[in-house]
């Protein structure tokens, strides 16, 4: 099981393209790296904003929310709700299972495509955060990504920070990041009420 501490936003409508500059230029090693782009299926449980459950590239997501740890601001364009949360993957060799084809008949579930820019930052005691390739292995460090989402034909994007590591170190992962990663930030404000999890946007957005 991976647990993570995560902090996360989500707006209506397409990226805007000053905040899409800013963090192309600020926080990919490569500012012309290609996004990702993919299809994830989320199981639709709007009365429960603690569990997510998703298809993603031929295998199952359960992720549930362990703890929520407050308010966390960042200069004066940022604040945020920072999450604990534990992930657990199950893969299926055959590629029999756990395939969208499968589900999206049943109205419980409801895909999101994505096309989304990342960066892997790694974490070291008495150093600022330095941004690495995703293959590289790392004790410590914190994933900052910006993506676009489609759902139902609607346009959402979201910002988000996932720190991963040692548990005594997570909650100084996502900070250090989100710390030197806002430091160059002058766009739209990021608020506490527009920081929430999928399952939370799911219940938000789905018709």
């Amino acid at each position: 099981m991976l647990t993570t501490y995560e902090l996360r936003w989500f707006s209506p409508g397409m990226i805007p393209e000053n905040i899409e500059t800013w963090f192309k230029q600020n926080c990919l090693i490569d500012p012309i790296q290609p996004p990702e782009e993919r299809e994830d299926v989320y199981l639709y449980s709007p009365k429960s904003d603690f569990l997510g459950i998703k298809l993603r590239q031929g295998r199952l997501e359960v992720k549930w929310r362990k703890a929520e740890l407050g308010a966390v601001r960042f200069g004066d364009f940022v604040e945020g709700k920072a999450e604990k949360w534990g992930k657990w993957l199950c893969s299926d060799a055959t590629e029999e299972s756990f395939q969208p084809n499968l589900v999206l008949s049943n109205s419980s579930w409801v895909s999101v495509q994505k096309v989304r820019h990342s960066q892997l930052y790694q974490v070291l005691p008495e150093f600022p955060p330095q941004p690495v390739s995703v293959d590289e292995h790392i004790e410590n460090g914190c994933t900052v990504e910006l993506t676009h989402l489609i759902i139902q034909g609607n346009a959402w994007w979201s910002l988000a920070f996932e720190a991963s590591g040692e548990d005594a170190c997570l909650m100084e992962n996502l900070q250090a990041t989100a710390s030197w990663v806002f430091d160059t930030y002058r766009e739209l404000k990021l608020l506490a009420i527009n920081s929430y999890a999928f399952p939370s946007w799911l219940a938000l957005v789905h018709q």
